[in-house]
């Protein structure tokens, strides 16, 4: 089965359609080869237009119907290859739509688990012990900050006289 009726018939794998379509990485993966495909294709028409081209060069005047025909041809494949040019740009801006959405997908999926992983954390902390905590880490630096003033305060003990 070719690559294109494989992608149009649906020929995938057993496990891709057990899960309800394609991966994105398989969806990537044919859309890559769908591409070279056509470009291949874009390739041998450029070779056939070259030839009908010279074809016709070739005829010129001695045989005008002769070059007229490869006229033809040629327009015709010119209108193949723009069909192609077309249809490259349509599959190139899906890949990249895929790509982005499993991007997005990941950093999304990323994002959870940060997220579960905080909420892990978090779990063993209460709002109001911290509150409890905090007042008390306040109140023991404002007790260290009074036993400092005093120390440096009662330095100067020989300049102050009871009267």
């Amino acid at each position: 089965m070719s690559k294109i009726s494989k992608f149009f018939k649906g020929g995938g794998s057993a496990a891709s359609k057990a899960r309800g379509g394609p991966s994105p990485q398989e969806a990537l993966a044919r859309l890559r080869e769908t591409e070279e495909m056509l470009s291949k294709k874009q390739e041998y028409l450029e070779t056939r237009i070259e030839r009908e081209l010279a074809v016709a060069r070739q005829h010129g005047t001695k045989n005008k119907r002769a070059a007229l025909q490869a006229l033809k041809r040629k327009k015709r494949y010119e209108k193949q290859l723009s069909q192609i040019d077309g249809t490259l740009s349509t599959i190139e801006f899906q890949r990249e739509a895929l790509e982005n959405s499993h991007t997005n997908t990941e950093v999304l999926k990323n994002m959870g688990y940060a997220a579960q992983a905080m909420k892990k954390v978090h779990e063993n902390m209460d709002l109001n012990k911290i509150d409890d905590l905090m007042q008390d880490i306040t109140e023991q630096q404002d007790v260290a900050q009074e036993i400092s003033d005093a120390i440096s305060n009662r330095g100067t003990f020989g300049d102050e006289f009871d009267e």
